[in-house]
């Protein structure tokens, strides 16, 4: 090819490639693909002076059924030896490959895929027999990923995980038989004292890996593959702090996200591990300094920054909160009080737990080096990634959530994140009921409990229950827990004295009428727009209507009263909402697995209460 005619296909190119790079805010607003389709103009240019494609590239079938896409290392269309790109045949299809993946990206971007799709598989063909070549494995792998991309946003999601395991297969090859930095595709149009160094090819392919790892992420995620969602997302988070390429916001947001599936398994150390690096590198928004992976959303948006660190926040409250809650349900009783001998059980687990930290599973999800890693460590230090065994280690847990709940409220406010604000403000009072387990004090134990009701009454006040009506029940019935638990707290304090006061049995009498109100409140929003309640009552809410049911059973037997009349006329209502609950499992048998400890008491009160009864009718007849 004559200097002439290969310096302007040089030119062409590199100004198709500069125009593909102008976003798309920078275009006019009726013509927003305006610098796309200039590009693509261009190209299409240069595929008509580079000349016709090699005769033997022209065939229609697909790379998968040549390739057995996504076998692996022993695809059989993956050639036994490299064949290297030798001669002007070989290299003039490397160069049309470069140029049809150019336009399928640029159909891509555009949102045309079919047109994308096309210009994508041609530069597969073109290029095939050459892809182990370092002259043409990252142009392949791109190919791929980019395929993978488009049909996952087809939601072909099985079609997409092949090209993406090809991707991979190929890399993993690759760097096993050959290993030195490949050419980066735009090189194949740069004149030989402008090609790139070994160190600069070598952190692009490392990209184009990193990239096709975080593609298999979301896939497995897609496909709820969870375990191999993580171990793909936590490999890219671990290669982009390698590479040091990533956004700070975007990358702590994904480790926060990740610490979410850690939780979920109980692996609290990697958990923590995960949150600890979520801020320390949400730290450097703003402070390092522009690299080619920057975006103009660092620094630039505060509402995506306060956004973003709420967002960290509320994962940090699910650590504290789960592993509270883990820790609460390793020891308590049938009834969900402290067992002081699964406590001591614990005590003696904790060497083990403490002789893992040092183990291998550390080393595993470890992020970054150096001074890196000393800062991440220094965050992980401040926080215990071990069960709370007492109130002093579960109130270190508790304060630490309280502060995220603060500042993720901050943000989400319930004018513009109502969802969101609610779920905070769930999660704090949450925090307060675990806590309330590991104090001994039942007066301390009534004053947090009166905190949770403090912060969740006043959402029921500020939520329309035509539009939040499943939020609102949830809120009405933990409010209700909450007065509930608070009176039978003042029961067992009252009990201990020899003779209470009105005072107290007043309050314990406005807890129990508190309580009733807010598990009735729940109760009637189950009802029909007739305001009957249902014959069958729906799955989702069955466990807590037939629970609101028996609770509302047993505080009508809790009413404190000087009033024989009264008293009886409690008793019977008491055994109306039993009866229910025993009547509704006789025509549900499915519902009394949801309530096996609460149906066997409500028959044992169905049998007993009207004896009571008899026995206090005789007794005010005879008065």
């Amino acid at each position: 090819m004559a200097n002439g005619a290969w310096a302007e296909i040089r030119e062409k190119f590199q100004a198709a490639l500069a125009l593909s790079r102008v976003e798309l805010h920078k275009n006019p607003e009726k013509e927003p693909y305006k610098s796309k389709y200039g590009a693509r103009v261009l190209l299409e240019e240069v595929r008509a002076l580079l000349g016709p494609a090699p005769e033997d590239e022209d065939d229609d079938e697909r790379p998968q059924a040549e390739d057995d896409v996504g076998a692996g290392d022993s695809a059989p269309g993956l050639p036994a030896e490299r064949v290297a790109v030798e001669g002007p045949v070989a290299q003039g299809a490397v160069r049309l490959a470069v140029i049809e993946f150019h336009l399928g990206l640029n159909h891509l971007d555009t949102e045309e895929l079919s047109a994308g799709e096309e210009h994508l598989m041609k530069c597969l063909r073109l290029v095939r027999r050459y892809r182990l070549a370092p002259d043409c494995v990252s142009l392949y792998i791109q190919a791929q990923n980019n395929l993978g991309i488009l049909w996952s946003e087809r939601e072909e999601i099985e079609t997409a995980q092949a090209y993406l395991d090809s991707s991979e297969a190929l890399y993993l090859r690759y760097m096993k038989e050959i290993g030195s930095p490949p050419l980066d595709p735009t090189e194949h149009f740069l004149p030989e004292e402008e090609k790139l160094t070994e160190q600069e090819r070598s952190k692009r392919f490392e990209k184009v890996y990193t990239h096709n790892l975080y593609y298999l992420a979301q896939v497995y995620q897609h496909k709820e593959v969870f375990e191999k969602a993580a171990h793909y997302c936590h490999s890219t988070l671990k290669r982009q702090l390698e590479h040091n390429a990533y956004h700070p916001i975007e990358w702590a947001i994904n480790a926060a996200t990740l610490s979410q599936f850690y939780i979920n398994k109980q692996c609290f150390m990697e958990a923590r591990h995960c949150l600890s690096a979520a801020n320390v590198i949400f730290g450097q928004t703003g402070k390092n300094p522009t690299t080619e992976d920057t975006t103009e959303t660092e620094g630039d948006v505060p509402e995506l920054y306060h956004q973003r660190k709420g967002e960290i926040a509320r994962c940090w409250i699910k650590y504290c909160l789960t592993l509270m809650q883990n820790a609460q349900q390793s020891m308590q009783d049938n009834i969900g009080e402290l067992d002081l001998d699964k406590q001591s059980e614990l005590r003696a687990l904790r060497k083990i737990e403490l002789d893992e930290e040092e183990s291998v599973r550390k080393k595993a999800v470890q992020f970054g080096t150096g001074e890196l890693c000393d800062a991440i460590s220094a965050v992980e230090e401040k926080v215990s990634y071990l069960r709370p065994l007492d109130f002093e280690e579960a109130r270190g847990l508790f304060l630490l959530g309280q502060h995220y709940a603060s500042e993720a409220k901050e943000f989400f406010q319930i004018d513009g994140y109502v969802t969101d604000h609610i779920e905070v403000v769930q999660d704090h009072s949450a925090l307060f009921k675990v806590l309330a387990f590991f104090e001994t004090d039942m007066e301390r134990r009534c004053k947090m409990h009166k905190r949770r009701i403090a912060m969740l009454e006043p959402l029921t006040v500020d939520l329309n229950p035509q539009y939040y009506l499943l939020v609102n029940r949830q809120i009405q019935f933990e409010i209700a827990q909450a007065y509930y638990d608070m009176m039978d707290l003042k029961v067992a304090i009252a009990d201990k004295l020899r003779d209470p006061d009105s005072h107290i049995v007043k309050k314990i009498n406005n807890l129990n009428k508190s309580a009733m109100k807010y598990y009735q409140l729940f109760l009637d929003s189950l009802r029909d727009p007739n305001k009957v309640f249902p014959e069958h009552i729906g799955e989702d809410v069955l466990r807590p209507a037939m629970l609101a049911k028996f609770r509302v059973a047993r505080l009508y037997g809790k009413i404190i009263t000087s009033d024989p009349q009264k008293e009886l006329e409690n008793l019977a209502t008491s055994l109306e909402h039993y009866k229910f609950i025993v009547d509704y499992c006789e025509k549900h048998p499915e519902a009394a697995q949801e309530i096996e400890v609460e149906l066997e008491l409500s028959k044992e009160m169905v049998r007993l209460l009207p004896t009571k009864m008899e026995r206090f009718r005789t007794k005010m007849a005879l008065t």
